[in-house]
């Protein structure tokens, strides 16, 4: 995507000479490049002229957004990538490499650079129609007045609960450096009075005596040892009423021998893991709560709801 070569084939920059002008490549290093690209299916070529697939129209699309900037080269993506490179140091670990590569941990550079911090958010956000709009229809909601999502990043997830349960009072817990984005994606969502931001860490003590405490998409971030860390901070919040759910995405019996990188990815950039339901629920045992259910969905959204073991 650095060279933009999908946007200006869709735009009608379709032979070689013109394509390699506009991108400012090498045009016979492009050609190589191009013959590539054809042959896994990114583009067509019928008489050196290039034409878009089903799947570069769909990288072009809204929702190919986020790929398009992980694909970017001189984006924020090559640098969480870069994480592989200390992958020996992952392995013998058990611990992220993103520090040994970049000379800085992850979440340290997260909330120093700006494109970084953006970047991560917008990929959470895009992932939050896998979750939110089944999390809102499915999970009941009507008894609950105050929810809060700890790690929620810039609101996607909540953004999408509490359109579809307008009672709800919500709140979003993320670092303080998160603020800006946050604050501007709940007003474009157009719940900004609904849902306030609460600058703070998860591993720090929580707002007290909210009904819900939502967990989502965060512990695959972190190893055993920190994610019950999390969900324990959640424990001591919550009020005898309250619920904890833990929302995640696993990969389905078709996708999962291909989730094996993820897994990987997991571990060199932050230092986490891909679990299973009995992992979800081993955590939740360790963090002091009470395993209420768990329910999983087509599509591998899972919910592990909780709630505190007095």
């Amino acid at each position: 995507m650095t060279l933009r070569l999908p946007q200006l084939v869709s735009e009608g920059t379709t032979e070689l000479a013109p394509l390699a002008a506009a991108a400012g490549a090498h045009r016979e290093s492009l050609e190589r490049l191009m013959r590539h690209l054809v042959h896994i299916g990114l583009f067509t070529e019928v008489d050196g002229s290039y034409g878009l697939t089903a799947l570069s129209r769909q990288l072009l699309s809204e929702d190919g957004a986020w790929l398009r900037g992980w694909l970017d080269l001189d984006g924020p993506g090559t640098r969480m990538d870069l994480a592989f490179t200390g992958m020996l140091h992952a392995i013998r670990t058990g611990s992220s490499a993103y520090g040994a590569v970049h000379g800085t941990p992850f979440w340290d550079d997260y909330q120093r650079n700006d494109d970084l911090r953006r970047f991560f958010g917008d990929i959470m956000t895009a992932h939050a129609w896998q979750t939110g709009p089944v999390l809102a229809a499915e999970h009941d909601w009507a008894d609950v007045r105050t929810v809060i999502d700890v790690g929620g990043g810039q609101g996607a997830l909540l953004a999408e609960i509490v359109r579809a349960n307008p009672h709800l009072d919500g709140e979003v817990l993320d670092l303080p450096a998160v603020e800006p984005e946050a604050r501007q994606a709940l007003a474009a969502a157009g719940v900004a009075g609904q849902v306030s931001f609460v600058p703070g860490s998860f591993f720090d003590p929580l707002p007290t005596g909210r009904d819900v405490y939502v967990v989502s998409r965060v512990l695959t971030d972190w190893n055993d040892e920190d994610a019950v860390r999390i969900l324990r901070r959640c424990a001591e919040a919550a009020g005898d009423g309250s619920r904890v759910l833990i929302v995640e995405v696993l990969a389905g019996v078709d996708h999962a021998k291909y989730n094996t990188s993820f897994d990987l990815q997991s571990l060199v950039l932050l230092g986490g893991q891909e679990r299973g339901v009995a992992d979800f629920e081993a955590l939740v045992d360790k963090a002091g709560l009470d395993l209420v259910e768990s329910r999983t969905w087509p599509g591998g959204l899972v919910v592990v709801e909780g709630r505190p073991r007095r």
